[in-house]
């Protein structure tokens, strides 16, 4: 399931921006791939942030994983710089991406989105007691 679409994009941008930026052949009509590379670009970075804390792919998809999809994607579409304006949006969604990978913000999603607690990656610490061998447990 994708988290936005082009019809998504558009309506944050207008159709005007997306045809400056995602028509490369000319013909009048955003490129479907070039769409689909954005799209693709920005869920795996989202993806990469909210994957500690929820199982993927995300069964539902919440409105503000759809706009910060919006604001990555069309942030990349922009290949010769974006405006300040789109810069400004990107860097919302990834501050809020931050947020959620930090634990301060929760994502709202039912149903067993959480991922699970486990102890995979953690390293533990076991102390051995020391046998005391003469000179007060020196060599």
């Amino acid at each position: 399931m994708a988290y936005a679409v082009l019809d998504d994009i558009v309506a944050r941008a207008g159709e005007e921006e997306i045809l400056q930026v995602a028509d490369r052949d000319n013909d009048g009509v955003a490129d479907p791939d070039v769409i689909a590379a954005a799209i693709a670009t920005a869920e795996s970075e989202i993806n990469g942030y909210i994957s500690a804390r929820y199982r993927l792919p995300l069964v539902q998809v919440p409105d503000l994983v759809k706009s910060w999809t919006v604001s990555i994607a069309r942030y990349h579409l922009h290949r010769d710089g974006a405006p300040d304006h789109v810069v400004r949006d990107w860097k919302s969604a990834m501050d809020g991406l931050r947020d959620v990978a930090r634990s301060l913000v929760s994502l709202p999603i039912v149903d067993g989105g959480e991922a699970p607690a486990d102890d995979a990656g953690r390293v533990t610490l076991v102390q051995s007691p020391r046998e005391e061998i003469g000179f007060g447990g020196f060599l």
